[in-house]
């Protein structure tokens, strides 16, 4: 890595954070700043240890641990670990001499941000949930802007910007054509109707559950084909049940490589919460039922949620309703016109992620920077 660097990009862990720190990169990309002048910042324990050695961007990956919000014996080691890790993204800062540190979140953000307050590097936070995260909360105390999703952010100096949203994704056309190479990819034929079923990228044995009950509901239905991505954890656990030949198509993948795809195939998508899941089912205008993780932090999911079904975007079906999904999945299969109009309000919410106003703060801030 040459010094200089125009950004470095921190955040990680799960692809709820690295996927949008991929965002923020092909953004910055599609702006005209080159690849290796961008540098991602995550950690050696998160998934990001195995996205991103397939893309352009150098990346340096740190022992850096999460603080649970339940007391456990893992916590033991968050203050010593996120010290070292301190020390060590001083260390790369100091090398690279970045223009500007974009922080998308969670635990694995923290030591460069750290990093470049001890530094005086200027800080853009990245915040695409409705209710941001701890980790975002602390990197905005002194951050020079606030990159937000949402109106009515909490956080300080917030620029409603969209969320950053990958280039693959902002490229889905659900139009016929595409629709019918994304099945051939997927191995879906045309003439079922195609259901994707998204646990987040842990996986939800809740939601595998309902499936599972659907799924024995309707193993003679030869007119269906179920793509469950179950979770890596859950995978193995999860059999595909059926028979394409008297029956249902059920494929299972544990991590789904080419959500671009599925997006293109489905006629609905079954998910979570996560801000990553929501920002894409705005963005590519997909017909959605989605199920808030009861238990995520401050019911942020919920809340994600709900900017969407607010203004017909999505079903939003909680926990304590999935007795329920079933049925809907059905109405929905057969009601062209209401995924039609789940499809006209998700993309509606989702305009805001098309506008590159991510990629023009980073600029400006960065501007900033180098002219100080």
């Amino acid at each position: 890595m040459t010094a200089d660097l125009y950004a470095i990009v921190t955040g990680g862990g799960t692809s709820g954070h690295v996927l949008p720190a991929l965002a923020v990169a092909d953004a910055l990309v599609a702006s005209g700043h080159a690849a290796d002048s961008i540098l991602y910042i995550g950690s050696e324990r998160g998934i990001e240890t195995r996205l991103l050695p397939d893309t352009a961007y150098s990346h340096e990956f740190l022992d850096v641990v999460g603080f649970q919000r339940a007391l456990t014996r893992r916590n033991l080691g968050f203050v010593p670990k996120m010290a070292a890790s301190t020390r060590a993204a001083i260390g790369l800062l100091r090398a690279n001499r970045p223009q500007v540190v974009v922080s998308v979140g969670g635990y694995a953000s923290m030591p460069a941000v750290f990093a470049a307050r001890h530094l005086k590097i200027p800080v853009v936070v990245v915040s695409y949930d409705r209710t941001p995260g701890r980790a975002s909360k602390v990197a905005a105390r002194g951050a020079a802007a606030c990159a937000v999703a949402f109106e009515n952010s909490p956080l300080p100096r917030a620029s409603i910007t969209g969320a950053p949203v990958r280039q693959e994704i902002l490229d889905v056309d659900r139009s016929a054509t595409q629709r019918a190479q994304a099945r051939r990819s997927l191995g879906i034929p045309d003439d079922r109707s195609m259901v994707a079923v998204m646990g987040g990228s842990l996986g939800s044995g809740v939601l595998n559950a309902a499936v599972a009950k659907y799924l024995s509901d309707h193993i003679a239905d030869d007119r269906l084909a179920v793509r469950q991505v179950a979770g890596e954890r859950f995978a193995a656990e999860v059999e595909e049940v059926g028979s394409p030949a008297t029956g249902v198509l059920h494929q299972v993948v544990g991590y789904e490589p080419d959500m671009a795809a599925v997006y293109s195939a489905c006629d609905l998508i079954v998910g979570r919460g996560g801000a990553s899941t929501v920002h894409e089912v705005a963005v590519t205008g997909t017909p959605a039922i989605l199920i808030p993780w009861a238990d995520s932090a401050d019911n942020h999911q919920y809340d994600n949620v709900s900017w969407l079904s607010e203004v017909g975007g999505a079903l939003l079906l909680t926990e304590d309703r999935l007795v329920e999904l079933g049925s809907e999945i059905d109405r929905l299969r057969a009601d062209g016109a209401a995924r039609d109009a789940l499809a006209a309000g998700a993309r509606e919410r989702g305009e805001i992620h098309r506008s590159g106003a991510l990629a023009g703060l980073i600029e400006r801030v960065a501007v900033t920077s180098s002219s100080s």
